[in-house]
């Protein structure tokens, strides 16, 4: 018995198998080859108190950086200025800059964001690495006036995008990435 294929081929009836199923094998394909770059992709913003425990995270770190190499220059120094404005404090709030500016230009990330699964994105630059004068702008302008006015880190609960002031000054975000 032959029967015949689309082509109007003949094909013996030995190679069919009609009562048979044929174990089809399916190709993994990973997300990020299923997905085109056309597609919108759903993004998920970091609320507050994420946010909140990966900053109290880097204080830590920047607590602990101060402590191995600002505070031992200065321990047996007397002088009789006050902590803001001496040069014990001045070097603090450099290292305390320098880390949110290096660890967030060169990873996106912070110590404490990476332990929660956190990432500075910008949301209308087009690379995927943010630019010198949004970090610049974010982490010093920025984050000086959320940190002097404290309402700026509390809008991050408030705000439809989860974003703190200092992140609607430079038109960036914070999202949560996937492990």
């Amino acid at each position: 018995m032959t029967e015949r294929n689309e082509n109007n081929e003949q094909i013996a009836s030995s190679n069919l198998m009609a009562d048979q199923e044929v174990p089809v094998q399916q190709e993994f394909t990973p997300a990020k080859k299923a997905v085109d770059d056309d597609e919108v992709k759903k993004v998920h913003f970091a609320g507050f108190w994420m946010r909140f425990w990966a900053y109290l995270a880097d204080l830590l770190v920047i607590g602990s950086l101060n402590r191995i190499l600002i505070h031992p220059i200065f321990k047996f120094y007397e002088g009789t200025d006050d902590l803001w404005f001496s040069a014990e404090g001045f070097l603090t709030g450099v290292v305390f800059f320098l880390y949110f500016v290096l660890m967030t230009k060169f990873w996106n990330q912070t110590l404490g964001k990476m332990i929660f699964g956190l990432k500075v994105v910008a949301l209308k630059e087009e690379k995927k690495t943010i630019s010198w004068g949004t970090i610049l702008f974010r982490e010093l302008i920025g984050r000086y006036i959320s940190k002097v006015t404290w309402i700026g880190y509390l809008l991050a609960g408030l705000l439809p995008k989860k974003q703190a002031l200092h992140d609607v000054f430079a038109d960036t975000g914070v999202v949560l990435i996937r492990r």
